[in-house]
C-alpha cells in the first residue's frame, strides 16, 4: 500500500477559494482525491519557520517529516531566496548541454570536495528519480563501454522505494508501486532487506548481505550491472544495516565486478549526521545518488556523484554519455545550493544531528511503553516506530485493519493534534519521523506529547475495542490459527 494521505476534518463554516480551486484543478502525488470532501479539507500549507509550518486556517503544526525527507536546513531562510533572486539576475538560466557556468562549476567541485574517495564527477539532475534513472542508464553504458553490454541488470531490495520513472520503478521494491505500469524496464532483480525486527533470533547477521551474492550468482555476474541500496531503507520504515553490511557488501561488488550505488535521496546532507550515509557506515559506492536536502528543497535539484574510475571511460576522444536533462544544474537551483551549504557549514548541522540524535531517539525508545509500539529504529533525524498489535509475537495488522488504524484514524489524529508524519504500510505498519535537522528538545517533546496520546487512542479505539468485538461467547472456543 502507497503512503496514507493528510486529511484535515473541515472546521470553517465555508470552503476558502483556495479550497475549491484545489478540488477543481489540482491532481496530488500519491494521492487518494476521493479522501477530500465536504466534510474533509485538503491541507494547505501557506508558511514556515524553522522546524513548523501553518495553514491557511493559522494553525501551526511541527513538520516532523521536513516536506518529506527535504527541508534539512528547515523553512523560512531568506537567504536562499536572496541567493536565487540574484542568480536570476546575473543569468536566470543556461542549460549544462555542451555549456557550464560558474555557480554550476562551483557546486560540482564543493560537492566533490564533500563525496568520499575519489567520487569526483558531478552529473546534476532535477530530482532524485532523475538520480537514479541517471545511474542505472550511466552503469549499463559504463560496462557497454569496457567491452561487457551483457550487464544490465540491478539488484537492489524489496520494498525498497528508488523512484517513479520507469527505470527507477524497475528498482523499486513495492509491488503496489509496480504492478500498475508493467510491464516496467527489464532488469530490475530483488533481495531481502534489512529489517532484523522480523528475522528468526539466529539468522547471522550479514544473511541480507549473502543474499546479493547468492542473486548475482542466480543470474549470472556477467549479466549484472550494479546493486543499489539506501544507507538507511526508506520504505518499511527506516530500516538500519547490521554491522558489516556495507562492507560485505562491497567486497561482493568487487568480487563480481558489479557496480555499487549507494541511493542517497534521502540520506545524504546532514539526515544521518553526515554529508553522505556511506561516511556514517563506513563504505565507499561507485556512485551516489541524491536530491531533497542538496537545496533543503528551496528549489529542486538533484545530482549524480560518479567515481574517477567510472567517469574515465567518458572523459576522452569522441566518447560520451548521451544523456541529460534540460534543467539539469539549473544555475537558479546552483546558487540555491551553495547557499544551502553554506548553512550547513556556518551551524554545523552535521554536527548537531550527531549531538541531538541519542535524545531524540530515547524520546522515541520512552515510547515503548505503549502496547501498540513493537519497534523504534533507524538513525540520525531518520526514524521510525513500527506499529504491532502484541509486542511479545509482534503481530501486525491485516490490511483491513491497517486501513482502519492508519487512514482511518493515525493519519487525520496526527494532523489534528498538530504533527506532520508519515504514517505508511508499504511493509508493515510504521510512523516515520524526519524533523529538519534544526530541531532541537523543544520540539521533541512536542512530537513525544503528541505521539504518546494519539498512540493509546489508537491502541484504546482500534486494538482494544477490535478485540473485544472478537471476544468468543461464553462456553465457545475460539478456532486455533491454521
Amino acid at each position: 500500500m502507497a503512503t496514507t494521505p493528510q486529511t484535515a476534518t473541515r472546521t470553517e463554516p465555508t470552503q476558502s477559494p483556495l479550497q475549491e480551486l484545489a478540488r477543481r484543478h489540482l491532481w496530488m502525488h500519491f494521492t487518494r482525491m476521493g479522501a477530500y470532501d465536504e466534510d474533509h479539507e485538503i491541507p494547505i500549507l501557506v508558511r514556515g519557520e524553522g522546524s513548523y509550518v501553518w495553514d491557511e486556517h493559522g494553525r501551526r503544526y511541527i513538520d516532523g517529516l521536513s516536506a518529506l525527507f527535504c527541508v534539512n536546513i528547515g523553512h523560512g531562510r531568506a537567504e536562499l531566496g536572496e541567493a536565487a533572486a540574484r542568480q536570476a539576475e546575473e543569468l536566470a538560466f543556461y542549460t549544462n548541454w555542451s555549456y557550464a557556468h560558474p555557480r554550476g562549476i562551483e557546486l560540482a567541485a564543493r560537492i566533490a570536495a564533500l563525496a568520499p574517495g575519489d567520487l569526483n564527477r558531478v552529473f546534476f539532475t532535477s530530482g532524485g528519480s532523475e538520480a537514479v534513472e541517471s545511474a542505472w542508464k550511466l552503469v549499463r553504458a559504463y560496462h557497454r563501454q569496457r567491452g561487457e553490454g551483457m550487464r544490465t541488470k540491478l539488484i537492489a531490495r524489496e520494498i525498497a522505494y528508488h523512484g517513479t520513472s520507469l527505470g527507477a520503478l524497475a528498482a523499486t521494491g513495492i509491488t503496489d508501486l509496480r504492478t500498475p505500469f508493467e510491464p516496467l524496464t527489464p532488469g530490475g532483480c530483488h533481495v531481502p532487506n534489512t529489517n532484523s525486527y522480523r528475522w528468526p533470533a539466529d539468522r547471522d547477521p550479514l544473511w541480507a548481505a549473502e543474499a546479493i551474492e547468492e542473486r548475482i550468482l542466480f543470474e549470472g555476474p556477467e549479466t549484472v550491472g550494479a546493486v543499489i541500496l539506501e544507507p538507511v531503507q526508506n520504505a518499511g520504515g527506516c530500516f538500519p544495516p547490521q554491522e558489516g553490511y556495507f562492507q560485505r557488501v562491497r567486497e561482493i561488488c568487487d568480487r563480481h565486478g558489479v557496480l555499487l550505488i549507494s541511493d542517497e535521496v534521502i540520506c545524504s546532507w546532514g539526515r544521518l549526521g553526515h554529508h553522505f550515509g556511506c561516511d556514517r557506515y563506513g563504505y565507499r559506492p561507485d556512485l551516489i545518488t541524491t536530491a531533497k536536502g542538496l537545496t533543503s528543497a528551496y528549489v529542486p535539484m538533484g545530482a549524480l556523484i560518479v567515481s574517477d574510475a567510472v567517469a574515465e571511460p567518458f572523459m576522452d576522444g569522441k566518447a560520451m554519455f548521451t544523456h541529460g536533462f534540460t534543467f539539469g544544474g539549473h544555475p537558479v537551483a546552483a546558487a540555491v545550493a551553495m547557499a544551502n551549504l553554506d548553512v550547513f557549514e556556518r551551524e554545523d548541522l552535521c554536527g548537531h544531528v550527531r549531538a541531538k540524535e541519542p535524545e531524540f531517539r530515547a524520546m522515541l525508545e520512552g515510547l515503548r511503553d505503549l502496547p501498540i509500539v513493537g519497534d523504534v529504529r533507524g538513525a540520525g533525524f531518520f526514524q521510525a516506530i513500527e506499529l504491532v498489535k502484541d509486542h511479545e509475537t509482534k503481530e501486525s495488522f491485516d490490511d483491513d485493519e491497517s486501513e482502519q488504524l492508519l487512514r482511518g484514524f493515525l493519519s487525520g489524529e496526527l494532523y489534528r493534534r498538530g504533527l506532520i508524519c508519515r504514517a505508511d504500510d508499504r511493509g508493515d505498519p510504521v510512523i516515520q519521523l524526519a524533523p529538519p535537522l534544526v530541531a532541537d528538545s523543544e520540539q521533541f517533546e512536542e512530537i513525544e506529547a503528541i505521539l504518546r496520546s494519539v498512540l493509546t487512542e489508537a491502541w484504546e479505539r482500534i486494538v482494544r475495542s477490535d478485540r473485544g468485538a472478537r471476544r468468543p461467547a461464553p462456553g465457545t472456543a475460539r478456532r486455533s490459527p491454521a
